[in-house]
């Protein structure tokens, strides 16, 4: 396939918003996802590894300056810039569907179709991560009041244990539930398509966000697919988004392929749901 002729196929006009997909894609999502993963495995495990090890760094960093009661919110906030993060996965998945060579170093050094305007997604992407960090400090203020901040033992066992603690608890699950629902609806399509087209941020926000209002369903499916495993990653100690991560990036490839008229890989466009 030539690269012109790659532009063509990839043309916004050919996108389909209401493709009436099953619930059951996005696990076909992830499936692939994994078993890309598995293909050439040191290039993704190496970038995963590497995500992680950058991971702890800034978990350190955020314990030497004192700023440890910010660390849940960072956490959470790892999904918001992770779609961002992961562009060397997508090429990783996108040289796999042409047959093309993987190495780490085209991972790393991604040639994208639109690379300025993957910045501006990820300067959006930051935006609402240091929102979301200044949402949880004021949620905290406005339970706890100016009490300084127990540690992160303490504050564990008055969240789980105590009224006000489930107070905060449940605000702050749905106020970080907006916040992450509207990154994914934003980011989840639009960073694939931006790597591999040439077309403007506005156009691939535009499709994501339209896509995940049409498909409401498949995207809530897969947004609680992308919580959970990233819930297990972070239960241990983040060493399971050694494997996780990259699985979730080559997933989100295979989504934002299904998302382009033509190129649903599963087969699943004209399924029942």
């Amino acid at each position: 396939m030539t690269e012109t002729a790659s532009y063509a196929e990839e043309a916004p006009a050919r996108r389909s918003h209401g493709l009436n997909l099953p619930l059951t894609t996005p696990f076909k999502w992830i499936g692939a996802g994994f078993a890309d993963a598995f293909r050439y495995p040191f290039a993704s495990l190496a970038y995963g590894l590497f995500v992680v090890l950058i991971s702890w760094f800034l978990i350190g960093v955020l314990f030497k300056i004192g700023a440890d009661y910010i660390i849940f919110p960072a956490l959470s906030g790892f999904m918001v810039m992770g779609p961002a993060i992961a562009v060397g996965l997508y090429e990783k998945s996108r040289r796999l569907e042409r047959g093309e060579p993987v190495t780490l170093p085209a991972m790393i050094l991604v040639k994208a179709r639109s690379p300025g305007q993957i910045l501006f997604v990820g300067v959006i992407m930051m935006l609402v991560l240091i929102l979301w960090l200044r949402a949880a400090v004021l949620l905290y203020a406005l339970f706890f009041g100016m009490l300084p901040f127990p540690g992160l033992a303490e504050i564990v066992q008055i969240i789980l244990t105590t009224p006000l603690g489930w107070g905060l608890l449940a605000v702050g699950t749905v106020t970080g539930g907006l916040f992450a629902a509207f990154a994914f609806a934003i980011s989840a399509f639009s960073i694939p398509m931006l790597m591999n087209e040439r077309i403007d941020v506005f156009t691939a926000i535009g499709t994501s966000i339209a896509f995940s209002w049409a498909n409401r369903g498949v995207a809530f499916v897969w947004g609680a697919i992308v919580a959970v495993l990233f819930a297990v990653g972070v239960a241990t100690a983040l060493i399971g988004l050694i494997v996780i991560y990259p699985a979730l990036g080559h997933a989100a490839w295979h989504a934002y392929r299904t998302v382009t008229r033509g190129e649903n890989l599963f087969d699943v466009a004209n399924e029942s749901p």
